[in-house]
């Protein structure tokens, strides 16, 4: 491996280490560290090999300049690091861990540090290509990477505290039992619901961002990070569904859901799980949301599974957490976003 300059990111990670960019050849090995620290995190979700396979084929993100792998002597990965940003967006989002035996020694600090160095450049790179462009000049408060935890993790909380990260926001995964009655769901007339497919990719991907435009947070998805929804490896089509306008034929609501076999044999139960959930400004307070996730249960228990489950953001401002828990769903778990000023 090259010596990397003073301005590198990589100056900051662990020298017992060898450093590297991950690459199609590392993906039994980066996919083998997540889970065994999976195995001793027990996280509520955790990447794949094939959710690794996308990460690598992204474009906007490219895994040369955007992740690291550390190798011990053996040849072993122990640690990882990968970075993520829309360009022009007002975020980058980190994400890593490290190898149980190796944690405490230093190396997740690295990776932290290397993850913030990667930041500031990527912010400086969506600066200069602006100025080159002539577009609007890049946020002037500076770049922000955000870290996502679940809040049992009490050992990231204690390094992200210590690096200056700060809480802004907490999500609550909530889960609701699909034996015994479920809730009906009429819809207006003119309203119709139908089955999600590749024709409603790019309707509901407009609508998608349409809808997030007032949440916090929220960025509007590329066809690139669109892929990653409707080609996740867990996506089940037949488990979701879509609320059109039948006059006008716009997408005014839908529910995109999955079900991870691997997770529900670990959890000890089956899950069907809403991964998005949206309905547009111009349809809200007409019972769409509510339709949507009642046809998401009936869906979820004609497939066997036990549970409807899905995440929402603590503060959301279209009042879901009143909805979800009108409907049944129950808190189960939090997870918590950290952002720090660089």
């Amino acid at each position: 491996m090259t010596t990397p300059h003073a301005d590198d990111p990589r100056t900051a990670l662990d020298s017992r280490l060898a450093w590297r960019p991950a690459g199609e050849d590392d993906l039994d090995a980066w996919a083998a560290l997540i889970a065994r620290t999976a195995a001793v995190e027990r996280p509520v979700w955790f990447e794949r090999r094939e959710d690794l396979a996308q990460i690598l084929a992204s474009q906007k993100n490219p895994p040369t300049e955007n992740s690291i792998l550390g190798f011990d002597r053996q040849g072993t990965v122990r640690a990882y690091g990968r970075l993520t940003k829309n360009p022009g967006g007002n975020k980058a989002v980190g994400f890593g861990c490290v190898d149980p035996e190796w944690q405490g020694s230093g190396v997740g600090r690295g990776v932290l540090a290397w993850l913030e160095a990667r930041t500031r450049q990527r912010f400086a790179e969506d600066a200069a290509r602006a100025a080159d462009s002539g577009a609007p000049a890049e946020r002037a408060d500076g770049p922000r990477l955000r870290l996502h935890a679940e809040e049992q993790h009490a050992h990231q909380a204690r390094l992200f505290t210590r690096r200056g990260y700060r809480v802004v926001r907490y999500y609550n995964e909530m889960h609701r039992p699909l034996e015994g009655p479920l809730p009906a769901h009429r819809l207006d007339d003119g309203l119709q619901l139908v089955d999600f497919g590749p024709r409603l990719h790019e309707p509901v991907r407009q609508a998608h961002n349409d809808a997030f435009r007032d949440h916090w947070g929220s960025e509007p998805r590329d066809e690139e990070a669109w892929g990653f929804v409707v080609n996740d490896p867990q996506a089940r089509p037949d488990l979701s569904c879509v609320v059109v306008d039948t006059a006008s034929g716009q997408v005014a609501g839908y529910q995109l859901a999955s079900h991870d076999a691997e997770i529900s044999a670990e959890r000890g139960f089956k899950e069907g799980y809403t991964d998005l959930l949206g309905v547009r400004r111009q349809y809200r307070g007409r019972g769409i949301a509510q339709a949507l996730l009642a046809e998401a249960m009936r869906r979820f228990a004609a497939a066997g599974m036990d549970k409807a489950s899905l995440d929402v953001d603590s503060e959301n401002p279209t009042g879901a957490l009143a909805l979800y828990t009108k409907l049944g769903y129950t808190t189960v778990n939090r997870s918590i976003a950290w952002d720090k000023e660089l």
